[in-house]
């Protein structure tokens, strides 16, 4: 069941953009500011920042506006940040690398338990501090770790079994880069983001070639 039924998913995805501007405020020495100077900083409305967290409880003071601290602490708490929840990366080529390079997994409430592949090549091989395991020991290690989420950088064409597999494993929450939607796997218990890097890129397209005339 939803810690909070009724919130509309859009809400849900604007609060990283609000923690990630609220940890640079934290860091940049500000204690409070107001939903309009944070309007600002964020690209929406101060209506709109308001209406979003009031899904919440608010946690404003009229006057005063929002402690910068407090609020990213609440926002942390709503996205469970905090809970750094078991997870596995399944494909160690050239993207699941990058991924364990430069993302910060506890600080997005999960840490990286375990990583996997079927190159034989990379089995037995280290990416940062992890060892690369072979997929033939997934139901071992599933049941030993119960992993969260499965971080997927896996060929398109593999995916689907792949994730099929995994839900038997009783892992029930993707990260999917392999470039091919998994959306028909979300139910109530099950939770999937497709990542389409090529789509953020032909969006980019769309606006650069609208601004052209600005260029010629």
């Amino acid at each position: 069941m939803s810690r909070y039924p009724g919130v509309p998913n859009l809400v849900i995805r604007r609060l990283p953009r609000y923690y990630r501007y609220l940890t640079e405020l934290m860091q940049s020495g500000t204690v409070r500011i107001s939903s309009r100077e944070f309007a600002e900083i964020t690209g929406f409305t101060a209506s709109q920042i308001r209406q979003d967290l009031n899904c919440f409880g608010g946690f404003g003071q009229q006057g005063y506006g929002y402690n910068v601290a407090s609020l990213r602490a609440e926002i942390g708490n709503i996205l469970a940040l905090d809970k750094r929840m078991p997870a596995i990366l399944i494909g160690a080529g050239n993207l699941g690398v990058a991924l364990i390079n430069h993302i910060n997994f506890e600080h997005c409430g999960f840490r990286l338990v375990g990583i996997f592949d079927i190159n034989p090549a990379i089995i037995g091989s280290k990416v940062n501090r992890w060892l690369v395991w072979d997929v033939a020991f997934l139901p071992d290690f599933c049941k030993e770790y119960r992993p969260a989420i499965a971080v997927l950088c896996t060929p398109p064409a593999s995916v689907t079994e792949l994730a099929k597999t995994l839900v038997e494993l009783n892992v029930k929450n993707f990260w999917n880069f392999s470039q091919h939607d998994l959306s028909f796997l979300r139910s109530e218990d099950i939770a999937v983001e497709d990542v389409q890097l090529s789509d953020s890129l032909m969006t980019l397209s769309f606006q650069a070639n609208e601004k052209i005339g600005e260029y010629e």
